[in-house]
């Protein structure tokens, strides 16, 4: 039996998809990751923890993003920074565990408030085309639609704007269709496009197909090709 296309909007103020961001710096790719995609569908199903199962299922099939933006230029990234660990009363044992202590568990040289900066993607739009066992498509569409636990985009202050769930498809092609059905409707002119595996244009590796889910995450890596719309789709 062949797979379904589901075709999710991705619009929102804000949103940051981050593949290998240290503490300290948490960056954002240009466009969201698989990891992120299937951590919605987690959130939305309410399916907490490692979820191997529905994990190995999801990680050998296509992910296809198209990049929208409103004018010819492209908004800046947003930087923010947040205070962590700050605040709390160190002499209190509860209070205590929020401030970040060294490995050891001692406390950090001159205290453990720490700065940490966050980039944030500014009025962004994506289609992402998400391929799903035939047999998810109406539990994935159902659970989108009216979803169990919060929707964001990468982070909880990224809120969508939008629906996100808008079809199945038969085909890639025609949700590829369906999108820029949105888009022109928007007035949104396509950017980029990111297609699993080696095509012509500029080919990356990414970690960011989960394989564990949960408090001790686990990651593998996938070749992604970037077309710009200069290039052949």
């Amino acid at each position: 039996m062949s797979n379904a296309y589901l075709l999710l909007w991705l619009e929102a103020p804000l949103q940051s998809w981050g593949a290998d961001s240290r503490f300290g710096r948490r960056g954002t790719l240009n466009f969201p990751t698989k990891s992120g995609v299937l951590g919605l569908l987690c959130c939305a199903l309410g399916a907490g923890g490692e979820q191997k199962e529905l994990l190995l299922e999801m990680g050998s099939l296509h992910q296809t993003v198209l990049s929208y933006r409103r004018s010819k230029e492209r908004e800046a990234l947003l930087r923010d920074f947040q205070m962590v660990g700050s605040g709390y009363d160190d002499k209190n044992p509860w209070e205590t565990l929020l401030i970040p202590k060294k490995s050891d568990g001692k406390p950090a040289v001159g205290g453990g408030s720490k700065i940490t900066y966050r980039y944030y993607l500014q009025d962004a739009a994506f289609a992402a085309i998400v391929e799903v066992p035939t047999n998810k498509s109406a539990i994935f569409a159902e659970a989108l639609v009216n979803p169990c636990w919060d929707i964001y985009f990468g982070r909880k202050c990224c809120a969508p704007t939008d629906w996100i769930y808008r079809g199945s498809f038969a085909t890639e092609s025609s949700a590829i269709e369906k999108s820029k059905e949105i888009a022109k409707d928007k007035k949104l002119l396509e950017d980029f496009r990111v297609l699993d595996g080696e095509h012509k244009g500029e080919t990356i590796i990414l970690n960011d197909v989960p394989i564990q889910f949960g408090e001790n995450k686990v990651y593998r890596e996938r070749r992604v090709t970037i077309i710009t719309m200069g290039d052949n789709v």
